[in-house]
Formats: structure tokens, C-alpha cells, sequence
């Protein structure tokens, strides 16, 4: 998906939203916990119910791989089943350099059929740039996290860690290719980011559940071209726990939606 393909997408849905398919089994309907398969029927259900409502999915690679080759094929069918007008993100935070980059790459864009991938930045553009060299796809700096250990490394130096990565990555790819993670805990951070990349899109974790706010967060950092997908993983796709999880989870992702719609009303 491009990046004129998913702005058209956002404005057709009035929407910036991520639904984030961290699906544990121990925390799906009870109902549904018993193979692998199982988190096939739910991830289905919940990307049926969410998909008016968002314009990007985010399977996390390691509640699938656990399971080995079984819990790959689910996360295959799970992409495979994510309409065409939503971006799917892999979140592998992958980091390696060299040849190993090539694979990993060629792995989750190629095979997997992912439209965008999360990488760390820690090893430098060798980790980055066998990302950035296939065609239309995003590859997805991890910029600020929104955990308390970000605290360890993050804000350190001078300038801080985090500053030198998004000014130095920004650097190697386009606004046509290149997002950061941005976590949304940290709103006042975010406002300063967006003045060193402002054109470039940023995927935020941490509303919701993790105490972020999506009012403070698009204050700080949407753009003319929107520039934001912002995730909810938890609090949509775990908002019920009986048969009518989907329905809830549809409510869920419709209130976020509708609050998005409002703030983009209000550029």
C-alpha cells in the first residue's frame, strides 16, 4: 500500500486506527480456546466486526510463532483474510544486519505478504536498508517507545538516544516508506518529534490500556496528510469475553473511530 493509497484510505474511513491482533490464547472467549485454529476463528471474527472502523491490522509475530508451524499457518490465513483497504503490519522488531536482513525482509514482505514491518534500529542502516529496498512497502523504525524501560536507554545522551535515531533513519528513507514508533504515553515528546520528521508517518502503541491519550496524541502530531495509525490491541479486540466478542469489539474499535472523525473534523 502506498502512502497516497492509505491517506485515500483514512479520509474514506474517517479513521487512523490499528487494531493490533495480539491474540493470546489464554485471554480469547473460552469458547475458542483450545488449537491453534482456534485463534484463526478469532482473529476472522474480529477482523470481520473491525474492519469499517480501521485502516491497518498488526498481528504480533510472537503470539503466532510460539506455536511453531501450526501458529504460522494461522498468522498466513489470518493476512490473507485482512480486507485489501487496510495496511498490514508485521510487528517482528526485527534487527539483524547483512544477508540475515535480506531474509528477514524477504521473509515478511515476500512470503508473508506483509505491507509494512517494525525493525530496530540499534545496529544501524545495515539493519534498516534490506528493508527499505523492496518496492511499496513501509519499513517501521522503532523511534520511542512507550514502556518503562525506555527510560533505560531512550532518553540518554545529548542529544538523547531517541533523537539521534529518528534525525539519523529519516535520513535513509522517504516519507514514502519510513514510520516511526512513537509511543503515545508520552505526548510532550511526540509534539517535539514531529517538528524533527513532519512529514513522515508515526505508528503509536499505548492508547488505551497502556493510559494514552488519542486527543493528546493527534494534538501533538497530526499533519496535513494525517501521519498517524495510531494502535489499539487490547482494548479492542479483548473487549468482551462471551459469544458476542466480535460485537463488542466492533463497539470497541466504532468509539475510536468516531472520536478520530471528530478530531480530523476539527484540522
Amino acid at each position: 500500500m502506498t502512502r497516497s493509497e492509505l491517506i485515500g484510505a483514512i479520509r474514506a474511513k474517517r479513521s487512523y486506527l490499528c487494531v493490533g491482533l495480539d491474540t493470546h490464547r489464554e485471554k480469547i472467549p473460552a469458547l475458542l480456546r483450545g488449537t491453534p485454529e482456534d485463534l484463526l476463528t478469532f482473529n476472522k471474527a474480529i477482523i470481520e466486526a473491525t474492519a469499517p472502523y480501521c485502516v491497518a491490522y498488526k498481528p504480533n509475530l510472537a503470539f503466532y510463532e510460539q506455536y511453531g508451524t501450526d501458529g504460522w499457518n494461522v498468522l498466513q490465513q489470518t493476512i490473507e483474510a485482512i480486507p485489501d483497504d487496510c495496511l498490514v503490519i508485521a510487528d517482528a522488531k526485527r534487527g539483524d544486519i547483512g544477508s540475515t536482513a535480506e531474509a528477514y525482509a524477504r521473509a515478511l514482505f515476500e512470503n508473508l505478504g506483509a505491507d509494512a514491518v517494525t525493525v530496530s534500529p540499534y545496529m544501524g542502516r545495515d539493519a534498516i536498508q534490506p528493508f527499505l529496498e523492496h518496492k511499496h512497502k513501509w519499513t517501521i523504525v522503532l523511534g520511542l517507545t512507550s514502556n518503562p524501560g525506555a527510560d533505560d536507554f531512550q532518553y540518554h545522551g545529548e542529544p538523547a538516544l531517541h533523537e539521534r535515531v529518528i534525525r539519523k533513519c529519516a535520513e535513509w528513507g522517504s516519507s514514502e516508506q519510513l514510520m516511526f514508533v512513537v509511543g503515545a504515553t508520552r505526548p510532550e515528546a511526540m509534539k517535539t518529534i514531529r517538528s524533527w520528521v513532519p512529514e513522515h508517518f508515526f505508528l503509536v502503541p499505548g492508547v488505551g490500556a497502556q493510559g494514552g491519550s488519542l486527543s493528546a496524541v493527534s494534538e501533538a502530531a497530526l499533519t496535513p496528510d494525517i501521519g498517524l495509525l495510531v494502535n489499539s490491541s487490547r482494548g479492542i479486540i479483548y473487549a468482551g469475553s462471551g459469544e458476542d466478542f466480535a460485537a463488542k469489539a466492533a463497539d470497541a474499535a466504532a468509539h475510536l473511530q468516531a472520536e478520530m472523525a471528530r478530531l480530523l473534523n476539527k484540522q
